[in-house]
């Protein structure tokens, strides 16, 4: 049976994945659920997997071409079938997607060009034309081919490149230092953000947390859970355990907002915010509060690696229902974090440091953070959110419930 290996959506914004490079080539024999390729989205590396056993008859994507979701990028066949795969992969491709496809992939993305210069299949363009505007950041979309059937040119890039060294020495402010092309994680950021702080409405409530009892757990706790676990708790692992219980005493915390339903989710899953080369990932600690410490602690370290190396899966960077951001080893004593979208709340951490906090009309010195717990004023209104930041901050001062 001849079947499409489509461009898969492993993540809710993905419309377009990269190819890097074909695990198997063009003749050989796959095997269903076997890695043949491996993409890039704007979040991750991924492989996708051939969906039956056969013979990867025609390879239709080349390494480094973008291709939007849903898009064949190849075609598996019989052996049997393979002296008629031209025309068996005609009436596949021309064949409309199953409903059951469209519904797990999400619908494609039209098919254009990114900044990278990475232009459609029904976009021409000569290879020289696509280096440089791979080179200077140029949008394709925005160039209209000079060439044989509209085919874009060098020299077709290279007015596009000097009509914008033209507009920065008509605007000298902005600056002749060098320009930096944004990655495809940098942009995907931008976007995101941008839709959060226009979407909601957020605002930002702090409060300070006394750390004594959760700085005297944790140096009780490390022996232990490093001969148990092999890991290092870390505070971001206590925070992910606290905010699991905080929020299933207030699932409003744990929703998200759908037209005119206020949807609260079941699963607890804590995404972490993690600083990589080109930006930042929140791959998600799942179900953290049925996870003890030691559980969570294993699972956060494991996250933080693979975003680190570049080796999470979808799974492990999508679902999440609350986010943590702890810039404490940075330095910091108080952001205003941005929420996660679709998410209804996000927690920033500063760092622990010892100030002088009056205690029953004396003063000592005490290890001290600040929280800023950001929310959207559509969902939840300030008073909950106090009583929510309020509970984080009496777990912490008494933090008993972390050990059992």
């Amino acid at each position: 049976m001849t079947v499409k290996v489509v461009m898969p959506q492993f993540e809710e914004t993905m419309r377009s994945g990269k190819i890097i490079s074909w695990l198997k080539k063009q003749g050989d024999k796959v095997d269903k659920g076997k890695p043949i390729v491996q993409v890039e989205t704007q979040k991750l590396t991924a492989e996708i997997e051939a969906p039956e056993n056969g013979v990867l008859a025609k390879i239709l994507a080349n390494e480094g071409d973008e291709i939007p979701v849903l898009q064949t990028i190849a075609i598996i066949a019989t052996p049997e079938e393979l002296p008629n795969v031209d025309s068996l992969s005609g009436e596949l491709l021309s064949a409309a997607p199953a409903t059951e496809e469209i519904e797990e992939l999400r619908k494609p993305t039209r098919g254009v060009s990114d900044v990278l210069g990475k232009p459609s299949a029904r976009v021409p363009i000569s290879p020289l034309a696509r280096k440089l505007a791979r080179e200077h950041g140029i949008d394709l979309t925005k160039i209209k081919g000079s060439g044989l059937g509209g085919r874009i040119t060098k020299e077709d890039v290279m007015r596009e490149i000097t009509r914008g060294i033209a507009a920065a020495r008509l605007h000298p402010e902005v600056g002749q230092g060098k320009v930096i092309l944004m990655s495809k994680m940098r942009k995907a950021i931008a976007q995101r953000m941008s839709s959060s702080a226009k979407t909601a409405p957020q605002v930002t409530v702090t409060t300070e947390v006394d750390m004594s009892e959760v700085v005297r757990l944790r140096e009780s706790l490390l022996p232990e859970l490093e001969t148990e676990i092999g890991v290092r708790l870390s505070y971001t692992d206590m925070l992910v355990k606290v905010l699991a219980i905080a929020l299933r005493e207030h699932p409003i915390f744990n929703s998200r907002l759908d037209g005119d339903l206020i949807r609260l989710i079941e699963e607890i899953n804590i995404g972490v915010a993690v600083e990589v080369e080109e930006g930042l990932v929140v791959p998600v600690v799942r179900d953290a509060d049925k996870k003890t410490l030691a559980e969570v602690a294993k699972s956060t370290k494991q996250l933080v690696d693979g975003a680190r190396d570049g080796k999470l899966s979808s799974s492990e960077l999508t679902g999440s229902t609350f986010t943590i951001s702890n810039l404490g080893s940075y330095g910091v004593d108080a952001f205003t974090p941005l929420i996660n979208p679709p998410e209804t709340a996000i927690l920033g951490v500063g760092r622990i440091v010892d100030k002088p906090i009056a205690c029953n009309g004396e003063v000592k010195i005490k290890p001290m953070t600040c929280l800023s717990l950001s929310f959207d004023h559509r969902v939840i209104d300030g008073a909950l959110a106090a009583k929510f930041l309020q509970k984080i901050r009496e777990i912490l001062e008494a933090p008993s419930v972390l050990a059992r």
